[in-house]
C-alpha cells in the first residue's frame, strides 16, 4: 500500500491560470491523512507544466503525467484516476475548488463503512467574484446509505430528488471498472451503476466541493456543464434506462409491462424536467425556435405548464416568427435588403429581428424607393397583408421571398 490516504486527481488542458488558482487553493487544505494531487495534462501549449513545477517546488504533493496527445476530457479524466495510488479519489476540475471539512468528513465516512465503494454528495455553486455560495445542485437531508445492488431504492431517491450523481470519493479499487467509456448514456448515473454493482454507495448532506460558476479570472466565460443541459436530456434519458437495465440484469427489478410502464414513465418526467432547464437556457440565449421545439416535446408529454415555460409560451408565436424570418433571410445567398411593408412599428420589429440573428450586413427598410425595381434579386419582403403581397408579385418580386404573417407563424401552435 501506499500510505495515501486520497488522491485529489486535476484533468487540465490550457489552463494554466485556473490550475494556478486551483492549486493555489490546494496550498491551504489542512487534511489530517496524507494525500496526493494527480494532474494530467492533456498535451497542453502553454505554461501548464511550468505552473505544477511551481507547485512542486513549493512542497505540494503532485504527480504530474502528460499525454502525448489530446484525447479529449474523459480520456484525461481516466488518466488522473489510472495513475491515483490513494485509497480514495476524487476528480477535481482545474477552475474548481474542495470544502476541506466535507472532505474529511466523506474520507471519515469511507473509513467507517467499509461496505461503501463511493460518497457522493450535491456541490456549491460559487461565485467566486462575490466570494458566496449561490446554492447547493440538489439538496440531502440526512446521510443515506444504499446497500450492493439497492437499484431500486436508488433509482426512487433519484427521481424524487433529481439526483445528479456527478461528485464523488470513490474507493480506487472500484475505479477500475466503474470509469469507462459510456456516451449514448449520461456517464454518472452509468458509473453510479457500476459503483452499486461492487458495494454501497452513501449520499451525504455536507457538500464537499464548489463548482465555480462565476470565475474572477473569466467573469464572462461559458459554463460546459450549462452547455451540456442544453442538449443532453436524451442522454440523461439513457443514463437512467442504462441503471435500470443493470438493475433487471442483477435480477432487482421486475421487467413485466406493469413495472416496464412505470419506470418508462419516471424516465420520461425526469426528462422533461431536464428538457424545461433547457428551455430556460435556450431562451436565455436567444434561441428561440430551439426553445420552442422542446416546448412541444415537453407539452405533449404532460408538461405544456411546467413553470419554467409558462412565462414563454404566450411569447413564442412571434419570437418564433420573428426568428423564423431572420433566419430566412440571412440565409438565402445574394439577399441584403429586408422591406418591412405595411407594418406598424417597422423600428421596433427590427429591433427584434437584429436581436434575434438577422445578420448585421441585411439593410432593413420600411418602404421601397424608386430603385426598388432594380434589387428585385437582393430583396425578401415581409408584408402585412396578402394584399400587399400580390403588390410585390406584380412588381416581380419571387414568390418566396415575400413573407406574410401566417408563412411564419401557421405552425407555431401553443
Amino acid at each position: 500500500m501506499s500510505g495515501i490516504k486520497l488522491s485529489i486527481c486535476i484533468p487540465t488542458y490550457n489552463r494554466e491560470a485556473y490550475l494556478r488558482n486551483a492549486l493555489e487553493h490546494c496550498e491551504t487544505y489542512d487534511f489530517d491523512f496524507s494525500y496526493e494531487i494527480v494532474i494530467s495534462d492533456n498535451a497542453s501549449t502553454d505554461n501548464t507544466a511550468q505552473v505544477v513545477e511551481e507547485f512542486v517546488a513549493k512542497g505540494l504533493p503532485i504527480r504530474f503525467h502528460r499525454r502525448a496527445v489530446n484525447g479529449g476530457p474523459y480520456k484525461n479524466i481516466a488518466s488522473t484516476f489510472r495513475h491515483a495510488v490513494g485509497e480514495y479519489s476524487i476528480y477535481l476540475a482545474d477552475d474548481d475548488f474542495l470544502m476541506p471539512d466535507g472532505v474529511k468528513a466523506a474520507v471519515a465516512y469511507l473509513d467507517a463503512n467499509s461496505d461503501v465503494s463511493a460518497c457522493h454528495a450535491s456541490w456549491y455553486l460559487y461565485d467566486e467574484i462575490a466570494d458566496r455560495d449561490l446554492t447547493t445542485f440538489y439538496k440531502v437531508d440526512e446521510d443515506i446509505k444504499f446497500g450492493r445492488h439497492d437499484f431500486v431504492e436508488v433509482f426512487q431517491f433519484i427521481f424524487e430528488r433529481h439526483i445528479f450523481p456527478e461528485i464523488a470519493i470513490y474507493r480506487s479499487s472500484a475505479l477500475r471498472s466503474v470509469w469507462v467509456p459510456r456516451d449514448f448514456c449520461f456517464c454518472f448515473f452509468a458509473y453510479l451503476a457500476h459503483v452499486l454493482d461492487q458495494g454501497g454507495v452513501a449520499f451525504l448532506k455536507q457538500p464537499f466541493y464548489r463548482s465555480v460558476v462565476t470565475s474572477k479570472l473569466a467573469p464572462n466565460r461559458s459554463q460546459t456543464g450549462n452547455e451540456e443541459v442544453m442538449v443532453a436530456w436524451d442522454k440523461y434519458r439513457g443514463g437512467l434506462e442504462y441503471f435500470l437495465y443493470m438493475a433487471a440484469k442483477r435480477g432487482k427489478l421486475n421487467t413485466g409491462p406493469e413495472s416496464r410502464a412505470i419506470y418508462e414513465e419516471m424516465c420520461k418526467v425526469f426528462t422533461l424536467n431536464r428538457m424545461a432547464v433547457a428551455v430556460r437556457f435556450w431562451a436565455v440565449r436567444k434561441d428561440f425556435i430551439k426553445a420552442y421545439e422542446l416546448y412541444t416535446r415537453m407539452a405533449l408529454g404532460g408538461m405544456g405548464n411546467h413553470p419554467e415555460v409558462a412565462a414563454l409560451r404566450e411569447s413564442f408565436p412571434m419570437l418564433v416568427a420573428m426568428q423564423t424570418l431572420a433566419y430566412q433571410v440571412s440565409a438565402t445567398a445574394g439577399v441584403d435588403r429586408l422591406v418591412l411593408s405595411g407594418m406598424a412599428d417597422p423600428a421596433l420589429i427590427t429591433e427584434l429581428l437584429r436581436d434575434v440573428g438577422l445578420a448585421p450586413e441585411i439593410e432593413v427598410t420600411a418602404d421601397l424607393d424608386d430603385s426598388a425595381s432594380a434589387e428585385v434579386e437582393s430583396t425578401i419582403i415581409f408584408a402585412a397583408d396578402m394584399a400587399r403581397r400580390e403588390k410585390f408579385l406584380e412588381l416581380g418580386y419571387k414568390p418566396n421571398m415575400i413573407f406574410i404573417e401566417s408563412d411564419l407563424t401557421q405552425h407555431i401552435l401553443i
